[in-house]
């Protein structure tokens, strides 16, 4: 192995109440320990806080070669970065472990000689081939006024859907892991679950994260560019930043939304451009994940922030050859019909379409709910009194036009992505029923629970929300193709499956921009 290390944003909070480490030497305390996504598959990061700056390290061995809790002597070390804390004390660290071995178990353990944190387990898969990932929208502790009930939710969330998947090899976040942004207590309780030391978590940034420095504390991103025009206001007190990794043929792609005004939607979509154009290539799939979501279907569907971004991005999107879009945001569940250059690109693609196929060019857009039960929110009629260019849906005018499948049952679920060679597979998944832990329906903060606006009974855990084949555009049948050069017209491809109104399968040729 060889040790890597990158600088992280000065912030974060010396939590209480997670997991603690209290060193029998020098007495530092070591809290909010969390496993993240590294650069490519045979990398992770650890990051966490502490009551000491001193040099700290994270220690790291097969777990095969871990005996009763004791790690070996030739066991690696990886030098951390650690920095004091610019809000509520203390200090954080992080470091990259590198050059890790694929169908491996490894233990890791931070701190220094006879000062050193429980072990934690995690396991690396194969660098190639099939995966499954897990998308989780808006934890967002706090957000019923009760800390405790949501961090149940999101805790029963997680094992649920990791108890359901336990070979998922990502976890993604759709933002807003709090609601507060430097309010530790909901800090310890987002980070409670076991599962996220043992599974990397890709964070992204919502609205509630990004007011101040914690985000950037608790989280280091890889390939992170902090440029200005990538903070929504001043990067010493605020967090921010966009950053890109690959994993096993896919490139994700994550941007800090909250950043939109003032030239800020140009600079993410350079951004992705030029990532897109020296990795696109090479990935089977591009993958972007922000917060806002830009087909939102429930309260934030018509705020003018949102109305602005569906302006400067669907069209880029299609242009630069993205085939999935990851949102959270607005607390409801949707997925978009194919969308191309900001318009549906198929007006015959039925409403909740069991499969669908891209086309040069197409986007699906899915927006993720509660996965804490912490707050929903309601579906809304399409308002074009607000914005006449996102009316309802001819095909099923309570929806907004560009969504196949819009849902809200008052119940969490989850996402479960799976990634196969010729084809995305996107599930909607409840993770929990009306019972409890379900803090918004506990508080009353909703009047009703289950399908139907209540009017069903809820369904089980691991029942379907929704299920959608999406079948990318390709060269040639079931082979997914290459992206051209970004931004530049493509040349006729060779027929590609397209899903017809009929539910039938036709050979058709196409012209590609992916």
């Amino acid at each position: 192995m060889g040790a890597t290390a990158a600088v992280i944003g000065v912030t974060a909070v010396l939590g209480s109440g997670l997991t603690t480490a209290a060193g029998a030497d020098s007495g530092t305390t070591t809290t909010g320990i969390v496993l993240s996504v590294g650069a490519t598959e045979s990398q992770r990061v650890v990051s966490w806080y502490t009551s000491a700056g001193t040099a700290q390290v994270v220690q790291v061995a097969p777990t095969s070669k871990v005996a009763k809790g004791r790690f070996p002597k030739n066991a690696v070390t990886f030098p951390a970065t650690v920095a004091a804390n610019s809000v509520n004390g203390g200090y954080n660290g992080h470091a990259t472990i590198d050059n890790l071995k694929k169908n491996t178990a490894y233990s890791y353990r931070v701190g220094s000689e006879g000062d050193w944190s429980p072990a934690y387990s995690f396991k690396t898969r194969d660098f190639k081939g099939d995966f499954d990932f897990l998308f989780y929208g808006d934890p967002q502790i706090g957000s019923s006024g009760d800390t405790a009930k949501d961090g149940a939710g999101w805790l029963d969330t997680v094992n649920v859907s990791l108890a359901a998947n336990p070979k998922a090899e990502l976890l993604v976040s759709g933002g807003d892991q709090v609601e507060s942004a430097n309010t530790e207590t909901q800090w310890n309780a987002f980070l409670a679950p076991d599962k996220l030391r043992q599974y990397p978590w890709a964070a992204t940034i919502g609205n509630h994260d990004v007011g101040g420095k914690s985000y950037e504390q608790h989280f280091w991103t890889p390939n992170t560019d902090r440029s200005a025009p990538f903070y929504a206001g001043n990067a010493a007190t605020q967090s921010g930043g966009d950053y890109w990794y690959t994993y096993k043929g896919v490139l994700f792609i994550d941007l800090n939304s909250n950043a939109y005004a003032n030239g800020s939607d140009a600079a993410h979509l350079g951004y992705v451009s030029d990532v897109i154009k020296a990795h696109g290539a090479k990935a089977k799939y591009t993958v972007l994940v922000y917060h806002h979501s830009i087909y939102s279907p429930a309260d934030h569907a018509n705020d003018t922030d949102n109305q602005q971004r569906r302006q400067d991005f669907p069209t880029a999107f299609s242009k630069l050859g993205v085939d999935l879009v990851l949102q959270g945001h607005d607390h409801s569940y949707s997925r978009s019909y194919v969308i191309k250059n900001g318009k549906k690109a198929n007006a015959n693609e039925r409403p909740g379409a069991a499969q669908v196929a891209q086309g040069p060019g197409g986007v699906i857009y899915v927006t993720a709910n509660s996965a804490s039960g912490s707050k929903y929110y309601d579906l809304t009629a399409p308002d074009t009194t607000k914005d006449p260019n996102y009316g309802p849906d001819p095909l099923n005018p309570k929806n907004h036009w560009a969504n196949s499948v819009e849902n809200q049952e008052h119940v969490r679920t989850y996402v479960k992505v799976e990634v196969r060679d010729n084809k995305l597979v996107v599930q909607d998944i409840r993770s929990g029923t009306c019972a409890g832990p379900n803090a918004a329906v506990e508080l009353g903060k909703v009047s009703w629970c289950g399908p139907d606006s209540g009017a069903s009974a809820a369904k089980p855990v691991g029942s379907l929300v929704d299920k959608v084949v999406i079948r990318p555009f390709s060269d040639k049948p079931g082979k997914p193709g290459k992206p051209e050069t970004p931004g530049k017209p493509g040349t006729p491809g060779k027929p590609a499956w397209v899903q017809q109104s009929d539910g039938e399968s036709k050979g058709v040729t196409l012209t590609s921009l992916s």
